[in-house]
Formats: C-alpha cells, sequence, structure tokens
C-alpha cells in the first residue's frame, strides 16, 4: 500500500464483545467507520477482524542465557507480529530495545524495565540482583525505565531451604510498591508458590504473573482488591519437565512444581470464577518460542474461560487493561483478519489471513 491509500475492511470487525460491524476503513494509518470521500486507490480486505492481540508476557531481546543481539530481538518480534501480536507488555529484559519504537512495522511494546530479583535468587544474566535494603533505589530507577509498569521476582527455589520461598520481606515490598505508584508505575510479580502472594497482594500489588500459587482462601484476596493475573499456561505446561531436571538435586522442590502444574487449569478457573482479571501472556523470549499468543488463548479455554472471555483476554479487555485502544474510531489501524470467527473456535487465532500494522497490510 502506499502511503495515500485507503484499506477497506469488510465482512465481520469485533470492534467490541458486543460491537460488530460491518466494515471499517483505515486512512492515513488511522480507523475511520466513515467511508472517506473520494477514495480511489482503496484495497479490500475480507474476514473477521480484530484488534491486534496483546501478550501481555512476553521478553523480547531476551533469551534463555540473557540479553541478545538487536537482529535476535527483531526475529523475535516480528514472529509475534506474523503471529497477530501487536501490542506487548514486556515482562522483563535486560536489553534496551527503545530503537523498536522507531520501527513501524514491528510491534508496539510497553516495558517494565528490567526484573529486579533477590541476589542469587533467579535466572542468571536476567535481572538486576539485590538485597532489601536496596530494592526500593531499584523500583525507583526502573519505574522511570520503564512504561507504567515494573517487574518483581516474587519467589524462586531458596536453595538452602530446597524449595520455592519468597524473595523479600513485607516491608521491604511494601515501600516498593508504594515508590512505584508514586511514580506512577504499577508493578508485577513473577510468582509460582503459594506463600509469597498474600504478602505481595496486601502491600498493594497490582498483577502477578503465573499465579500458579492461588489457593482457595488467597483468591477473594484477589478478587477484592482486583489483583489481576498472566497464568502463561503454555510455560507451566514446562514444569514437569523441570521437574525432572532438578529431582536429584531438589526432590521438595520437583514435588511442589508438579503439584501446582497438575492443578494448574483449576486455579485458573476458579480465579475467572471468582471475578479476577485475567490475561493473555506466553512468557516467550526466556526458553520458549516467540508466537504462542494463539496457543495461550487456547489453553485458556481448555482451563475453563467461555471462548469469548479467552479472547477478550486478548484483545478488547487487555487492550483497556494496558491503556492502549483497540478498533476505535481515530485508533491507530493495528488489527488481525481471520478466515472465520474467532468467538466460535478460537484455534482460529493461530491462522492470521491478514495483519495490519499502523495501517499498513503486513506482506
Amino acid at each position: 500500500m502506499s502511503d495515500g491509500a485507503v484499506l477497506h475492511v469488510k465482512g465481520r470487525v469485533l470492534a467490541g464483545p458486543d460491537d460488530v460491524r460491518d466494515e471499517l476503513w483505515v486512512v492515513g494509518g488511522r480507523i475511520s467507520y466513515d467511508r472517506p470521500a473520494g477514495a480511489r486507490d482503496v484495497r479490500t480486505v475480507t474476514g473477521w477482524a480484530l484488534p491486534g492481540l496483546v501478550d501481555a508476557h512476553c521478553h523480547v531481546g531476551l533469551d534463555a542465557h540473557g540479553p541478545v543481539d538487536a537482529g535476535t530481538a527483531e526475529k523475535q518480534a516480528l514472529t509475534d507480529r506474523d503471529a497477530g501480536t501487536l501490542l506487548i507488555r514486556d515482562a522483563g529484559s535486560p536489553s534496551d530495545t527503545r530503537w523498536i519504537d522507531d520501527r513501524d512495522d514491528l510491534p508496539k511494546i510497553i516495558r517494565a524495565g528490567r526484573h529486579i530479583a533477590r541476589t542469587r535468587r533467579y535466572i542468571r544474566n536476567y535481572a538486576w540482583e539485590v538485597e532489601p535494603e536496596d530494592l526500593v533505589a531499584y523500583v525507583r530507577q526502573e519505574a522511570r525505565r520503564g512504561d507504567g509498569w515494573v517487574k518483581l521476582v516474587g519467589d524462586w527455589i531458596d536453595r538452602d531451604l530446597g524449595d520455592l520461598a519468597p524473595c523479600w520481606p513485607r516491608e521491604a515490598v511494601e515501600a516498593a510498591i508504594a515508590e512505584a505508584h508514586r511514580l506512577g508505575a504499577r508493578v508485577t510479580a513473577h510468582c509460582f508458590a503459594e506463600n509469597s502472594l498474600r504478602d505481595l497482594v496486601e502491600a498493594g500489588i497490582d498483577c502477578i504473573e503465573h499465579a500458579t500459587g492461588l489457593t482457595e482462601d488467597l483468591i477473594p484476596l484477589f478478587a477484592r482488591r482486583g489483583v489481576a493475573i498472566v497464568p502463561t499456561l503454555v510455560n507451566i505446561a514446562t514444569f514437569p519437565r523441570l521437574a525432572d531436571g532438578g529431582e536429584e538435586k531438589f526432590p521438595r522442590w520437583s514435588a511442589h512444581m508438579r503439584r501446582l502444574h497438575e492443578r494448574r487449569y483449576d486455579t485458573v478457573r476458579a480465579a475467572y470464577d471468582a471475578g479476577i482479571p485475567v490475561f493473555v501472556g506466553t512468557d516467550a523470549g526466556g526458553s520458549l518460542a516467540h508466537g504462542l499468543v494463539a496457543g495461550e488463548v487456547a489453553e485458556l479455554v481448555t482451563a475453563g474461560l467461555p471462548p469469548a472471555d479467552a479472547l477478550a483476554a486478548t484483545t478488547w479487555a487487555a487492550r483497556r487493561w494496558l491503556g492502549r485502544p483497540g478498533l476505535e474510531e481515530g485508533a491507530p489501524a493495528d488489527l488481525v483478519v481471520y478466515e472465520a470467527d474467532p468467538r466460535a473456535d478460537v484455534r482460529v487465532l493461530a491462522a492470521p489471513r491478514r495483519v495490519v500494522l499502523n495501517g499498513r497490510v503486513v506482506e
């Protein structure tokens, strides 16, 4: 498409869960529901259109060993884009990916800065590793570097205990979260186990990643506080393999990881039933490949979410939660077109017919 071209999307435009339209127009990279006067250079795309998908837990610029070069980060972002993911909440990366903001052919990224972890209590080369007395200072630093989010590592294996354990004392996370909020940033935390969650939620945290440790007594607390979860079920699927690898050295940890995996679907369904906000995230960029957003939506359906709500968790609801527009009048034209209605079968998301980013059809 040339800069002066007009894109006409017709068929079914899913502008919201209850807002279905017959067509939209893209003029100057923006969405319009009014046919532009005198439009001549028009390209038409037909199908079922959705807002660009959201991966709310993704790591561009990171692989299993730490930061990657710009070429690798570009490939990661392109893989996500081609899978229909046009908005990413980057939940922690040691790489500087600000250059992506200058590329109109790459997904938009909302950054959480770099992970902040306890010393020797996370994956090597990923995080700032600090002690509790320095937590507030590093939260302040990452709140200023990020795009409105900060990422803590809430729990990890304690080698002396041989099991998952909280990383921070209650008073440290209270002060850190208060400082982030003072600076206008929201806070999320990596948490696998049960025993870090109450302190984090009562300290005012905004979101929990993975949340496999949610239990019956904690779910009402999350619901009352409106704390969101991003379950990353495609990542939780790796727990049995991780447990097998740690069996000899950390048998207690391995058994715990297997239990968390076995109840993963029940945990997510119980959270959803209680009214806890649930959003789609893949955890791509560590040991997982990029482009897995459709698989994560399917996993939420397997866990018991109605297909329409699993779809909302990567489209309308996710964009509203992150403060970014969907298919509203005048919004940037970031959308994905499919052959069939994804509300009827979310597996349709695995095969985008067309991806439109910043008003341009991705070829």
